[in-house]
């Protein structure tokens, strides 16, 4: 994003966050259906996917966005998304996506059975002042200036006042608020003022490598594995002292810096706008920018766990992350608390496919084909 579009090394980092999370096949979402697939991309005729995509509109927002953003992405894949518009107008079978032009790629997965990892990223709101009062004790900062290939302190330094107090650019009531935008690596900022919130977008990093705070909490043993999620730390934040909490988060080194900015929409790494569950941060080397994806996302029920259903979605590729490699992606769910309760449970497998123009037999999955058509697309909703 911007902020979060140099949040590349960051996005995703709740797989990090979270890292040893794992639990039985079924609570997750395998489905073991497929047969054992070769190669990372498979041509298929017909998906072996039911139902439409439940988010017709938001997608076709998240194409005007690509539109309106990056003539030059755009027009790579404009005969991708106008055939997908064609085939969302007339009822969206998954059956007749050749009739419409469309070559459908089966992702292998993470277990070359077609489970694909997803994970979910969102943007946090946190709440602050330009001065230390009250409540209001934590400090968020700018990047020092530094020579290249410099560390700066480390994560307990900058707690212990490290950083000199003019790269303070505002102070929070919450340090685990402050952590999680770090993890995120970009956020908005409400001052409390009745002004427009501020948009901190990512500055740079400290230089130190990344500890995940939940594989520490597991170790511990005061959260169990199947158990961990965003929730679940905050959760020990709230049943802990202050001094407890900054002590965990001491154990991760790394730390980020922040640069205010007007109240902006959230970009990926594309400098595309975002739109919440219609786009995704992907491996460039496997899924370039502005690729489509048909998936098949596992359903969770309000505490997190796969509900044994799944929803159709329509995703556009659309930003990056350093945790993110490979048969996996995370979705990004949008602004606030409530799309921090679904990116914080999110560590779940589901089958994808990449949707292609077809230029023709024999052709790469990636040929990047220039379309001169730039005309508006207007997608059906649902």
């Amino acid at each position: 994003m911007k902020g979060c579009w140099a949040k590349y090394a960051l996005t995703g980092a709740f797989l990090a966050l979270l890292a040893g999370c794992s639990s039985k096949p079924t609570d997750r979402g395998q489905q073991y259906k497929d047969g054992k697939l070769e190669q990372p991309l498979a041509l298929v005729n017909q998906p072996n996917a039911k139902g439409r995509p439940v988010n017709g509109k938001d997608f076709g927002e998240q194409v005007r966005q690509v539109q309106y953003a990056s003539s030059g992405l755009f027009g790579r894949q404009n005969g991708t998304y106008s055939a997908i518009e064609s085939w969302l107008m007339a009822g969206a079978d998954t059956r007749q996506l050749r009739q419409f032009g469309l070559n459908a790629f089966q992702m292998e997965g993470t277990d070359n059975y077609g489970n694909v990892q997803f994970t979910g990223y969102y943007t946090p709101v946190v709440e602050a002042r330009y001065t230390r009062q009250g409540e209001f004790q934590y400090p968020i900062y700018r990047l020092p200036p530094r020579k290249r290939g410099e560390k700066l302190p480390s994560r307990a330094s900058i707690y212990s006042g490290g950083i000199d107090d003019r790269y303070i650019i505002a102070y929070s009531n919450s340090l685990i608020d402050n952590f999680m935008m770090d993890v995120q690596g970009s956020g908005y900022v409400d001052f409390g003022d009745g002004r427009p919130m501020r948009f901190f977008g990512y500055a740079g990093k400290n230089g130190w490598g990344y500890h995940s705070i939940g594989k520490e909490l597991i170790d511990r043993g005061e959260v169990k594995r199947e158990d961990m999620s965003m929730q679940a730390i905050r959760q020990w934040a709230q049943e802990h002292s202050p001094q407890e909490v900054r002590t965990l988060l001491e154990t991760n080194p790394s730390f980020v810096f922040f640069k205010a900015e007007e109240y902006t929409p959230v970009r990926g790494a594309s400098a595309v706008p975002l739109i919440a569950k219609a786009s995704v941060a992907s491996d460039r080397s496997i899924i370039p920018a502005g690729t489509v994806l048909l998936a098949e996302v596992p359903q969770l029920n309000e505490k997190g766990k796969f509900n044994g259903k799944y929803e159709m979605r329509l995703m556009v590729a659309l930003d990056v992350g350093g945790a993110i490699k490979g048969q996996h992606f995370d979705i990004y769910q949008g602004i606030g608390p409530d799309a921090a309760h679904l990116a914080g449970f999110y560590n779940h497998y589901g089958r994808v496919w990449v949707l292609k123009a077809a230029p023709g037999t024999g052709q790469p999955v990636f040929s990047n084909p220039q379309n001169g058509n730039n005309g508006s697309l207007l997608l059906g909703s649902n």
